[in-house]
């Protein structure tokens, strides 16, 4: 009878009739990676199936890639309910899974970025340091969406409605729960701990993950979370406006908004920020870290007299107050909170003062006129926005009733998404739930981008770690060491808010310099 009930539980958790896995117990190494075509799962197709060797493998492209040691591992591709949608299109999910020969027992859904469309290598490197999950022995998977788009931003398949659902957020619990069965083949167990980790669009995969589907997951790192796009593009669209306002015309009268601020007027704005904010924290460095204590007024920095480009205009301190202000109707209610000044927001690669890198999504760089209220009206009926919308929903009560476990991050000098708004929906969820500080951290990234990147900033960490050795061993998170490599090798903390790294002596260089205060 005991080897008779052996048997049928190692045949439930193998399935039947595929070659290489027939039961008992076993390794990964021991198990066919390329059997898994034969797989049969319902409405699902692996398309391939094959071991990979250990061995190096670069993120990007040119002589800026980065390469990381990847162990060895079996790589699957697959899509999973295919079919033609209502535009003639083909749909369906399209995933592909790495499972290490050295398991850890994890799973991590690895999120998203932009409208999806790609199936992103699975590696699952986001907040991870430099040391990706399936490097750890995570087994990783990265889907698609639910679609096939170009450049990241082909919006054409929201005419078909699963598609649609399944970008909103359906498709995060349907590649897992498909992923995890093929993992438990594989390995022939279950895996014990389930997590997610992305950044802008992964990171509001990552947030919903949490929301809706909570006896899924365990744990989660949510990046810069692109919860509410209409409302940061309506923000933005009204900072293009205001910067419009004092920008040059051409010769047909167009707004010339890149000429809104010289070189020299943005380097004044920039070294006005510093001089007001950076030592704050104890340190005069370049890198903004008490967040919450500055208050940068653009008055300051005005000119006493005419042609002097190492200050600004009173129009220009103007623009920039209307800019990074908070968006609010004319019945005065905050459609889209303000955006923090910070040092990426003038200098940097995707900048939001107007410059060589101006940056406005969602918004024509001649726009002049705004009517707040109509567009506000319009955000309200737009259905699309209520099924991707992650901010409103705040009740994670299942969630941390199962012990989960949640981490924010969000980079200051994010040009797209505020920071504040994600640090306000982590203060309203703490309102909402009893037991949220004892469950979530969220985390300031001074000067850092959206998602990665910005001058002089400390933009590799590692929250994954923090938020594994927080669900599986109660070791709940304060500071985190964050470094870089430019201009030099130098450390940092960042500190669960509301606290900043303050410099209290030593190398400058060194997170153990920095307190959090």
């Amino acid at each position: 009878m005991n080897r008779l009930t052996i048997a049928l539980a190692a045949l439930a958790v193998v399935g039947c009739g595929v070659d290489g896995f027939s039961g008992g117990d076993t390794t990964a190494a021991e198990n066919s990676c390329s059997a898994l075509t034969g797989l049969e799962m319902a409405n699902t197709e692996i398309t391939n199936a094959e071991e990979k060797p250990a061995g190096s493998f670069s993120f990007g492209a040119g002589p800026d890639s980065a390469g990381v040691e990847l162990p060895d591992h079996c790589y699957v591709e697959g899509i999973s309910n295919e079919r033609t949608g209502a535009d003639g299109k083909t749909y369906g999910l399209g995933f592909a899974l790495a499972m290490p020969a050295d398991w850890n027992g994890r799973f991590l859904f690895q999120g998203g970025g932009g409208l999806n469309g790609t199936v992103h290598p699975p590696l699952g490197a986001n907040a991870a340091g430099d040391t990706p999950a399936l490097v750890r022995g995570f087994a990783v998977i990265s889907t698609d969406g639910g679609h096939k788009g170009q450049g990241g931003f082909d919006a054409s398949f929201m005419a078909d409605q699963e598609a649609a659902l399944d970008f909103a957020g359906q498709s995060v619990a349907k590649v897992t729960e498909l992923g995890k069965e093929i993992v438990q083949a594989y390995y022939r167990q279950a895996a014990h701990h389930t997590y997610i980790s992305g950044c802008s669009t992964g990171g509001r995969e990552s947030m919903l993950a949490a929301q809706r589907y909570p006896m899924l997951f365990d744990g989660a790192v949510v990046g810069a979370p692109a919860m509410r796009t209409g409302h940061s593009n309506f923000a933005l669209r009204k900072a293009v406006v205001a910067f419009n306002e004092i920008a040059p015309r051409d010769d047909e009268g167009n707004p010339q908004i890149g000429r809104a601020f010289s070189t020299a007027e943005r380097r004044a704005a920039h070294d006005g920020l510093l001089a007001q904010c950076d030592g704050l924290d104890g340190l005069e460095d370049g890198v903004v870290s008490n967040v919450g204590g500055c208050d940068f007024d653009p008055n300051l920095l005005v000119c006493e007299e005419e042609g002097d480009d190492s200050c600004i205009s009173q129009a220009q301190a103007d623009a920039l107050d209307k800019a990074f202000a908070p968006l609010v109707n004319s019945a005065g209610y905050e459609i889209y909170p303000a955006f923090p000044v910070d040092t990426g927001m003038i200098q940097g690669n995707m900048t939001y003062i107007p410059g060589e890198n101006f940056f406005s999504p969602g918004a024509s760089a001649q726009q002049t006129e705004i009517d707040i209220d109509a567009e506000d009206a319009r955000l309200r009926d737009d259905p699309m926005q209520g099924r991707t919308d992650s901010y409103n929903w705040t009740n994670f009560s299942t969630f941390l009733d199962r012990g989960g476990k949640v981490l924010f991050y969000h980079g200051v000098s994010d040009a797209w998404f505020s920071a504040f708004d994600t640090l306000g929906f982590y203060q309203r969820a703490g309102e909402a739930n009893e037991g949220w500080s004892d469950a979530s951290r969220y985390y300031h990234v001074p000067g850092m981008g959206h998602c990665a990147g910005g001058a002089n900033t400390y933009d590799s960490f590692d929250l994954l770690s923090a938020v594994v050795d927080w669900v599986e061993n109660g070791e709940a998170p304060g500071d985190v060491i964050a470094s870089r490599e430019e201009p030099e090798p130098a450390s940092r903390k960042l500190c669960a808010y509301p606290e900043y790294p303050h410099y209290t002596g030593g190398d400058e260089a060194s997170a153990d310099s920095y307190e959090c205060r």
